[in-house]
């Protein structure tokens, strides 16, 4: 018999059926924006007994919705990749949508995203809740502010197998662009899922003023100096002596509502000049209230910044502990290479720090002036990735920007382009990027001038190109093209010195919390399976849900760290990558032929998208006419 999910509310299902059944108002008996959130919902007469009619659109149809979204998608990829690393340990998934409440991208644990399908929260389902009922998606959009919904809490009873916790995304003008979501099984607690959606909404809003606002003056302050330069830092920007966007640490710094926006003026929030925060880096605001920080100048267009995928830092530092002396030798081998010219492999496991390395080699280059633009190409859309390497005309395709865009290669002109993943880069495009690389210019999509390229090539891939060569799903041509100097790096668990390194990341990632040495124990002592990808994932959780100047203690680790292991545990066998490629087609295979060949069941039953499967199994599989 299986187990009743857990609830915050004993008194629930009392709630249930004061509502539903005997059309009362439980106030008290429930969370005030669950109830209100009832209320819409039966005004609009959906009925709670009734699943959802809810279809996701085709593939053509969500691809035009992740290019019509691709800044948001861009801006947030970050963030679900890292959040979907915990995820997959927790059971849950992480969730990308628009404004409306369309899913864009979903993440996380396999074995979920399998039952999430069967109330069809995945990709190309729109969870409004004028569509759905009380759900954290569209509850979150209506209410305007990060929204909790557990198990029975949920309008839909059918939709009471889930726990899920949302915060909507605004961009600096305050509009609504899109929801952060985490969701997973309402029989699993899911104790920090609102406070890590928070804090990845807050990295995503942060990233949007990195990619400049246009005759502005942008300043970067806050109460504490320790804060500025993160995500917590308040971001303001003025036009004309108004308050025209802002971060929501920004409106918090002086107690404002995102509708003030536009109308709040310099005079009503500083008793200081301008001149004052660029002279002497601080100002005071009308109640006399130091503020610390600088501003950044007007400027007509400043370029988008490339978000890195995975991102442990901007870059190392000198004597940085994450890098040892076998990986400081590596590391200037690899300089030498790159700087005659010649392209660099870099070949390890997921998440053992492979852009990391990548960025190190930048700024030791003597390209260590000019950009690093990091692409993952596992991770942009199917349909988005040309587009983004190459650019294209005004009206190329469909949702293309008025403008045109220059891509990534331009933007990587005079520096390093950093392309992780290669081995995972759909096989009809890799042909025009042998081409570009042999040729050093391209040519945009939708026509236009060749454009002469200068860049440092470097690649990164967990797979096995030599097994992908023999399979067909990478060229030859390419491969001895960006395989001129391979380095090999060791996973987190092979490292020697991972207190050092576990100290160095949490000087970073904690801001002045102590880790208590039992903790650190146990956190160095782990196998890490995720290597630094997952590290780096514990220690920011651990710094989400910690006080500042406070001490973490083992308590305060996740249960995989504190429990001991198994009586009769066995290291797992480490499988060559090659073992594990033929492993991973074989269960495509297998799930494809189990579902007789529908490729979307399959692709939910895996927890991949279809594109994926049609991409790794090739001609095993036809696409729909």
């Amino acid at each position: 018999m299986g187990h009743a999910p857990p609830t915050r509310n004993p008194d629930l299902a009392h709630a249930r059926r004061a509502f539903f059944e005997q059309g009362g108002a439980p106030v008290g008996q429930l969370p005030n924006a669950i109830l209100q959130s009832w209320r819409r919902c039966r005004s609009l007469g959906l009925a709670a007994d009734r699943r959802p009619a809810i279809e996701p659109v085709g593939d053509a149809r969500l691809r035009e919705m992740r290019e019509q979204h691709e800044r948001l998608w861009r801006l947030a990829r970050a963030e679900i990749e890292m959040l979907a690393s915990d995820a997959a340990t927790t059971g849950s998934i992480a969730i990308l949508t628009d404004a409306d409440g369309w899913i864009l991208d979903a993440a996380g644990s396999t074995v979920f995203l399998d039952k999430a399908g069967r109330v069809a929260l995945m990709p190309g389902a729109c969870w409004n809740e004028a569509r759905v009922g009380t759900n954290a998606i569209g509850t979150a959009i209506a209410e305007g502010h990060a929204v909790e919904v557990r198990g029975g809490e949920h309008y839909a009873a059918a939709n009471r197998i889930l726990n899920c916790a949302a915060a909507p995304i605004f961009d600096p003008r305050g509009q609504l662009v899109g929801v952060l979501d985490i969701s997973g099984d309402a029989a699993i607690a899911q104790v920090h899922a609102l406070g890590l959606a928070r804090l990845a909404v807050a990295n995503i809003e942060h990233r949007f003023f990195d990619e400049g606002l246009p005759e502005c003056e942008l300043l970067r302050v806050h109460r504490d100096r320790a804060l500025l330069g993160s995500a917590r830092e308040g971001l303001l920007a003025f036009r004309d002596g108004r308050l025209v966007a802002a971060n929501r640490a920004g409106l918090d710094l002086f107690g404002l509502e995102r509708h003030e926006l536009g109308r709040a003026s310099w005079e009503s929030l500083f008793g200081d000049a301008l001149s004052r925060l660029r002279d002497d880096g601080m100002l005071l605001d009308r109640f006399g209230r130091a503020l610390y920080g600088h501003v950044d100048a007007p400027t007509r267009a400043r370029r988008a910044r490339v978000p890195a995928a995975i991102t442990v830092s901007a870059a190392s530092r000198p004597g940085d502990p994450l890098f040892d002396a076998t990986q400081d030798l590596e590391l200037d081998r690899a300089r030498r290479v790159l700087d005659a010219g010649i392209a660099v492999l870099l070949q390890g496991e997921t998440g053992c720090g492979k852009e990391v390395f990548a960025r190190e080699l930048h700024r030791r280059s003597a390209r260590a002036g000019k950009p690093f633009v990091a692409v993952n190409c596992a991770a942009l859309p199917e349909g988005l990735i040309e587009a983004e390497l190459f650019g294209y005309e005004s009206g190329a395709f469909t949702g293309a920007r008025k403008q045109g865009s220059q891509g990534l290669l331009r933007q990587a002109d005079g520096g390093v382009l950093f392309l992780d993943e290669i081995g995972d880069m759909p096989l009809a495009l890799q042909p025009r990027l042998l081409r570009v690389l042999q040729e050093r210019e391209l040519s945009p999509l939708g026509g236009g001038k060749p454009v002469p390229l200068d860049f440092a090539l470097v690649c990164a891939t967990h797979r096995d190109l030599q097994a992908a060569i023999e399979e067909g799903r990478f060229r030859a041509d390419l491969y001895y093209r960006i395989c001129d100097h391979v380095v090999r790096l060791p996973a987190l668990r092979e490292r020697a010195a991972r207190t050092e390194v576990v100290q160095a990341l949490w000087a970073r990632i904690g801001s002045g919390r102590r880790l208590a040495e039992p903790a650190l124990s146990l956190l160095t002592g782990y196998d890490w399976p995720g290597n630094m990808r997952q590290l780096v994932s514990c220690l920011r959780t651990l710094a989400a849900l910690s006080e500042p100047g406070g001490e973490v203690g083992i308590d305060a680790l996740p249960a995989y760290l504190r429990q001991p292991p198994a009586a009769g545990h066995v290291e797992p066998v480490r499988m060559p990558a090659a073992a594990l490629d033929a492993l991973e087609l074989a269960a495509m295979r297998a799930a494809v032929e189990a579902c007789d060949g529908n490729v979307a069941k399959a692709a939910r039953r895996l927890g991949v998208s279809r594109s994926t499967l049609y991409r790794r199994l090739g001609g095993d599989v036809r696409r729909p006419a």
